[in-house]
């Protein structure tokens, strides 16, 4: 747990995947799993599943790998329908699992996860040096599952596999909207399935402080509305964690971000109260106070009762957006900083980081905090998460900090997957040295809670995580965008079959919102449609802690595959290398979304739930009915005339501004048309 040896211990591992990234064949390989492998060879002929799967265990051995073997057995059940037997008998095809020894008690950073996969058609073998590298060969191979005209089979295949970064993490805010028990766990079966090893749970905000605290009761009895974890669940869910591999991180934001704890305790705070828990979003002013040693005092038996609650060695302390106005309002602060040569509130905020740092060494962790803790004299032991993006990632690993990217993984704004998928953390490294590369050790996707409920949150993860997952796993060239989309088509469907309902969910909504109707045409235009993108949504509709999110927009997913598909064919017939399938799949689609405002009316008359998509209807009827003059255009080779072409481009700019906090997301495929019938 110590810090001293992690670089070492860091290049041991980044030796070994730069190993086997140099022999990498993953370019040609077929393989539809997501993340790709480091090094995969496919042979010929396949392993056929006709019925129950022996896993026989050799070398290193624990009680976890017996409950990865459960977990796999009851995976290929739900995949293929093929039951499979708490024991097996001796005759049934085998996988041997060799393990070589054991990882670390507490789950660390450098842990070795490699392993080597080998499936023939009579067997399979694992190798792997720890459980964790066991563990994920059995998700590699839980996806090479296919149906195929002979049955379900798995290819054959060798594949020697190993993370590019250690350090791959999902972040999710319990603080703004409580996300319940259950979401967390399917949460963490997702994380599994995808090969994420950091479940960074954010557990204080100015909207709730949840988790259980002893020592200071009454931050949960006052800062929570009684929407708190236990200690006892979060020892559940951290044990729940590590059987998959994952390591759990807890965050408590501080100085700012801490309304929620001033509740209870307003003496740690700046100003002077009282203080209530906030129900609107942004940043506030409420901050605690640095310049009373009570201050460091809490904090003190605080980090005692929380660092002996999570094992890992890093604790997040936060640090971000803290605007310093509670401080500059308060005489007594600005003495203290005149007093002290504390010449702005950063100044004050590093000394604020350098003493919580010292509590936190203190009880033994490593202390995780946003990119506002970084200034000159910020402790080298201070780890940095970047929310400000690359440039910010590579200063601060060039000032001998480790750091982690989050900028480029915000995965609340609704942004699609490939704009995730081009983000690297190493990608305004090409200046640094080996040494400062080393300290970049990966990246961590968002979900921030304000648009979200426990219902909603797992379409917003779901399945466009699986893509950051493959940009933290997979070696640095696997960059294509097509073949990404492919396989995470494929990822979402093997989620769902691994107990995650996301899908499932949307559906039901969809149904709620129809109210008793055909739920037909209302899907119609659920499929074509998408939130807003960044923080667009709550300048489009006001929003607090209270506001149901029951509505179009938040049973949608935030990536439309139907309007993206459309796009890649619009942009075929725009350019000639369309066939009369992809032609005659545009026509289907455009008459289908044209006709449907018809069909949708009795549903927007009789449910309030979908009253406001009365505008977001019609524009869609009306832009399809632009796309189908265009397509008439080009088929009959008849273009259109300059005039008509710039009223129906300007009246399609009317047509993809929000409505009812929803994107019309045909309309750039119908502009492509539009563009290309004037030739």
């Amino acid at each position: 747990m110590i810090a001293s040896s992690l670089p070492l211990r860091l290049s041991a591992v980044a030796a070994l995947s730069a190993s086997l990234f140099c022999i990498s064949l993953h370019a040609q390989t077929p393989l539809q799993i997501m993340p790709l492998p480091a090094h995969a060879t496919v042979a010929s002929g396949s392993f056929a599943i006709n019925g129950t799967l022996r896993i026989v265990f050799t070398g290193y051995q624990e009680p976890r790998l017996e409950r990865a073997r459960q977990r796999f057995l009851a995976n290929v059940a739900s995949r293929t329908g093929i039951p499979q037997w708490a024991s097996a008998p001796a005759t049934a095809p085998g996988i041997t699992i060799h393990t070589g020894g054991p990882s670390a008690t507490v789950q660390q950073v450098a842990d070795d996860e490699s392993y080597k996969l080998q499936v023939a058609p009579a067997d399979i073998s694992i190798d792997a040096p720890t459980p964790l590298g066991a563990m994920h060969a059995l998700q590699t191979l839980l996806q090479l599952i296919e149906l195929t005209p002979s049955g379900f089979t798995i290819p054959a295949v060798t594949i020697d596999d190993a993370p590019r970064f250690p350090w791959r993490g999902l972040m999710v805010d319990s603080g703004r909207h409580f996300i319940s028990l259950d979401v967390l766990y399917r949460t963490l079966d997702g994380m599994e399935a995808t090969k994420l090893n950091v479940f960074h749970w954010h557990l204080s905000e100015d909207q709730g402080f949840r988790l259980e605290s002893k020592t200071f009761p009454l931050l949960q009895e006052k800062g929570s509305d009684g929407l708190f974890y236990t200690q006892q669940q979060a020892k559940e869910v951290i044990a729940y964690a590590r059987d998959r591999g994952i390591r759990v991180i807890p965050e408590f934001d501080m100085p700012g971000h801490a309304t929620a704890m001033f509740v209870g305790y307003p003496d740690l705070a700046s100003g002077p109260g009282p203080y209530q828990i906030e129900r609107q979003w942004g940043i506030f002013d409420p901050a605690m106070d640095p310049t009373r040693e009570s201050t460091y005092k809490f904090l003190d038996k605080f980090f005692a009762e929380m660092t002996a609650l999570f094992p890992d060695a890093y604790f997040h302390i936060g640090g971000d957006e803290c605007n310093g106005k509670e401080w500059d309002r308060n005489p007594r602060i600005q003495e203290y900083m005149r007093a002290h040569n504390l010449k702005n509130n950063e100044a004050l905020q590093a000394y604020f980081t350098t003493r919580v740092q010292e509590l936190v060494t203190k009880h033994g962790k490593i202390p995780i905090g946003w990119d506002e803790v970084l200034q000159p004299n910020t402790p080298k032991q201070v780890m940095i998460q970047s929310w400000r993006g690359q440039e910010s990632v590579a200063a601060a690993a060039k000032n001998g900090h480790n750091v982690i990217l989050s900028n480029g993984y915000y995965i609340d704004l609704s942004e699609p997957a490939s704009q995730h998928y081009a983000v690297d953390p190493l990608g305004k490294a090409a200046d640094l040295t080996p040494q400062e590369k080393s300290h970049i050790l990966g990246g961590e996707a968002t979900m921030w809670s304000e648009m979200v409920t426990s219902e909603t949150i797992e379409g917003r993860i779901w399945p466009r995580t699986a893509a950051i997952a493959e940009r933290l796993w997979s070696p640095q060239d696997i960059t294509d965008q097509a073949s990404m989309y492919k396989r995470l088509a494929i990822a979402a469907q093997t989620l769902t079959w691994q107990g995650i309902p996301y899908l499932a969910t949307s559906s039901n909504m969809i149904d709620r919102i129809a109210g008793g109707n055909d739920s037909a045409s209302l899907r119609v235009v659920a499929s074509v449609v998408e939130p807003p993108k960044e923080y667009a949504r709550p300048d489009l509709k006001p929003y607090d802690s209270g506001s149901p999110m029951n509505l179009l927009v938040d049973a949608v997913s935030p990536e439309s595959d139907t309007a993206r598909n459309f796009r890649d064919l619009a942009a075929r017939i725009a350019s000639g290398t369309a066939t009369s399938a992809d032609r005659a799949q545009a026509r289907q689609w455009l008459t289908l979304w044209r006709d449907n405002d018809a069909a949708l009316q009795p549903t927007i008359s009789s449910s309030a739930l979908a009253a406001e998509l009365a505008p977001i209807s019609r524009n869609l009827r009306d832009s399809s009915a632009i796309g189908l003059i265009a397509l008439d255009a080009i088929e009959q080779k008849k273009p259109l005339a300059a005039a008509d072409q710039s009223q129906q481009l300007a009246t399609l700019k009317t047509l993809e501004a929000p409505q009812a906090v929803l994107l019309n997301m045909t309309v750039p495929g119908v502009e492509a048309l539009v563009t290309a019938a004037s030739r």
